[in-house]
């Protein structure tokens, strides 16, 4: 063939050269004398590996009965295999040459690139009359590769640096028979590959994926995670804001990731066939003891790949024995023909869930979120998980309160956990700030909405009167009320507080709704949060966070909220353990905090109204916030606990809150006194120049980040009725040079301490 010619799906002189250096390295190996290499084994206790490797090197050649190739093949594979599975059942420790000594002697002498050879060489000649490899090999040599990769260490980078070899994996996809092997081991290689492979570059990718069943699809929903996900920046500095904005600098936009999910959402009915994976029903397990099973099962089976493969052996061994005998007793002996598929048809659907929730998640969070919402909407998604919800997703079992290992989405959980933290995940990304999350709801609930809204003569949110009614919640509960329920049932210290009040929060999130808030406030979650915040004895930081972030948007300009607070909160002591909870750490809190101050503000402007009026006077929080002491006692930490080097996506609400302060300070003229406050505090503390310094660099920062992003502004103007020209306003009137303004910072800092522009280091 001549160069630059086209072969079957992949430029052919790429994958040509690759394969003949791979060659030349293998050929080179086994050109040793057999005798040489046979005293050497004894000595260096190699097993035989080196010779069988010569041996399939001879028998593999191009045109050559495959048949003698595949009997040395499955010789070597036994002898790996063994270490594969100590590998996968010891906790997966660090592959050493010493522990892996088989898998280490056949990378050594060519083993790896031999079997690349071989599975690529149809792509090496353009006869039209190819000899097709037998499926049996083809499987022998994807599993041999996956055994070399878990065990010996740079075999999987080294497999990942074959970009042609990647591309040829998905080719053999194809194949029903050689899929659980392929999807195995693409997976793991696609993990260590440094730069993301780019779905369009997949021959036929539309095709492939069209082709798949729903198993298959499930399993591939593993490996495109992998493709769709933006990659973790690294360790915790790399997280800063500077980082981030430094970072997106450097990078082409849209990203490779990004490209991946359009390339996605462009094959015909992938989403509405991702939608049917996720709402389709199982048998329900019965036996008390399904749950130490499913334990069981979880410890050592790593992934929805290797179930598959367990349940095709377990199908395949029982139809074995249905045909060797009848003897019943014998067969209910046997596990893995009856106690391993009853335990893992539930755990299977659950693994495949998890991977196909998440691929909707974070097709939600990306640059086509609108596209992917209404699709999602169309297919009846929510509707769906709606009628899994008791049945699979939160089915009654008390013995299930695991706490998880903190908030990693990647974290060693067992499959229900999983589940049920991506589902929780899902849940937030479908409501935050969109006006599907109505959809949430069924149509006696969104009823309700409307009648809070008449009682209270508001009108209706645009939002709500859009929702398409035929596409909202079956049943007697939403999905909404649905998660309140458990949420309430959950143990103070359960993880799952996290994320079930995550996904409440994000349908209060964007523009205040009142009627959201009395729906959610009549059906108890105020109490339920105070309980958990006061008496509960709660101690996670996530979760306090959490609730105090829920409680903001449950809260915020509800005067009705600030009355039951205060009857729930109706002791000194009561109120003393709420505000050292505050008060305990302001990066959890301080939207809580922000949230009382917008609150007040508004309800001081309301006098005329009675009911405004009683709450203000006798509300023991209102009253705490409306003493400015308690107001500048805030902006001192919330200005000192952060600055320009330390700011991330957690604690920047810190900057944003102490801003709120300001703003509404500024509206009444107050402006000079909190800034005159904040010099006095620095000179109180013998640090002139400490507080306000910091808080000018922050302002500096916060200029450039947030005016050049549509998203963050938008939701600093809902959350707080601020329009967002006031907070630029604001904070060029703050950042103003004129010394002789009462209103800039530079103002109130003596020449010898002023450090007002310094390099930012975004660089």
């Amino acid at each position: 063939p001549v160069d630059n010619e086209p072969g079957p799906g992949l430029a052919y002189s790429y994958t040509h050269n690759c394969l003949l250096r791979a060659l030349f390295k293998v050929s080179f190996v086994f050109q040793l004398p057999g005798g040489l290499l046979q005293e050497r084994d004894k000595r260096a206790k190699w097993h035989g590996i080196p010779t069988l490797l010569q041996r399939l090197y001879e028998s593999s050649h191009p045109n050559s009965d495959l048949s003698n190739a595949y009997s040395f093949l499955k010789v070597l594979s036994s002898q790996l295999s063994m270490e594969a599975m100590s590998f996968v059942t010891e906790d997966r420790k660090t592959a050493q040459e010493s522990t892996f000594p088989n898998t280490y002697t056949f990378d050594l002498f060519g083993g790896v690139d031999l079997l690349v050879e071989i599975l690529m060489r149809p792509t090496l000649t353009m006869q039209k009359n190819k000899n097709n490899m037998n499926d049996d090999l083809v499987k022998e040599c994807l599993s041999v590769l996956y055994n070399c990769c878990i065990c010996t260490e740079g075999v999987t980078k080294s497999l990942a640096a074959r970009d042609d070899f990647v591309l040829f994996l998905f080719t053999l996809m194809t194949n029903k028979k050689t899929f659980l092997q392929t999807a195995t081991l693409i997976e793991d290689i696609l993990g260590v590959k440094k730069e993301m492979i780019q779905l369009e570059g997949i021959p036929n990718l539309s095709g492939l994926v069209q082709s798949f069943d729903q198993q298959q699809l499930a399993n591939f929903c593993r490996i495109l995670s992998v493709t769709i996900s933006e990659p973790d920046v690294g360790n915790d500095d790399k997280h800063t804001l500077l980082a981030k904005n430094a970072q997106q600098k450097r990078i082409a936009s849209p990203s490779r990731a990004e490209v991946n999910q359009v390339t996605l959402l462009n094959i015909p009915g992938f989403i509405e066939r991702l939608c049917k994976l996720a709402t389709r029903k199982v048998s329900e397990a019965t036996g008390a003891n399904f749950l130490q099973e499913l334990e069981d099962w979880y410890t050592w089976l790593d992934n929805a790949l290797v179930l598959d493969a367990l349940m095709q052996m377990a199908t395949e061994e029982a139809e074995q024995s249905s045909t060797e005998s009848s003897d019943e007793s014998s067969l209910a002996t046997s596990p893995l023909r009856h106690r391993l598929p009853q335990s893992m048809k539930i755990v299977h659907e659950i693994m495949y869930k998890v991977e196909v929730l998440y691929v909707l998640c974070v097709l939600l969070m990306g640059r086509q979120r609108n596209q992917v919402h209404k699709m999602l909407a169309e297919f009846r998604l929510i509707p769906g998980l709606n009628n899994l919800f008791d049945k699979l997703i939160w089915r009654k079992y008390t013995a299930t309160n695991h706490v998880v290992h903190g908030q990693n989405e990647n974290c060693d959980c067992s499959p229900e956990i999983s589940f049920k933290i991506q589902f929780l995940r899902l849940l937030q990304s479908f409501s935050d700030h969109h006006e599907n999350k109505y959809l949430l709801l069924n149509s006696q609930e969104l009823n309700e909405l409307s009648a809070i809204s008449m009682k209270a003569n508001i009108p209706e949110v645009e939002a709500l009167v859009n929702t398409d009614r035929s596409l909202v919640c079956d049943g007697k509960k939403g999905l909404l009320t649905r998660l309140l329920t458990v949420m309430k049932r959950e143990p103070p210290d359960s993880s799952f507080r996290f994320w079930q009040a995550r996904a409440v929060e994000s349908f209060l999130r964007g523009a205040t709704s009142y009627a959201d808030q009395m729906f959610l406030l009549k059906r108890g979650l105020l109490e339920h949060i105070l309980f958990c915040i006061i008496d509960s004895g709660c101690t996670s930081r996530d979760v306090l966070q959490s609730y105090f972030d829920l409680l903001g948007e449950l809260m915020k300009f509800n005067i009705d909220a600030f009355k039951r607070f205060n009857k729930y909160v109706n002791t000194p002591e009561k109120f003393q353990t709420f505000m050292t909870q505050i008060n305990s750490s302001l990066v959890d809190s301080n939207m809580l905090v922000r949230c009382i101050v917008l609150s007040l503000d508004r309800f001081e402007s309301q006098t005329e109204d009675v009911k405004v009026v009683e709450v203000l006077s006798e509300c023991c929080l209102l009253s705490y916030m409306a003493k400015v002491e308690n107001r500048l006692s805030f902006l001192f930490r919330l200005i000192n606990i952060i600055n320009v080097q330390t700011l991330t996506q957690e604690n920047v609400s810190c900057l944003n809150t102490s801003l709120v302060i300001l703003m509404l300070a500024r509206r009444k003229a107050k402006l000079p006194f909190y800034l005159n406050a904040l010099r006095e505090k620095e000179y109180a503390e013998k640090y002139p120049g400490f507080l306000l310094n910091n808080f000018h660099n922050l302002l500096r920062f916060w200029q450039r980040h947030y005016l050049n992003k549509d998203k963050d502004s938008t939701c600093l103007e809902n959350s707080s009725c601020i329009p967002f020209s006031y907070w630029k306003e604001t904070v060029s009137v703050l950042l103003c040079s004129d010394r002789t303004s009462l209103c800039a910072i530079a103002s109130y800092i003596d020449e010898p301490f002023m450090d007002l522009y310094r390099d930012l280091l975004e660089d």
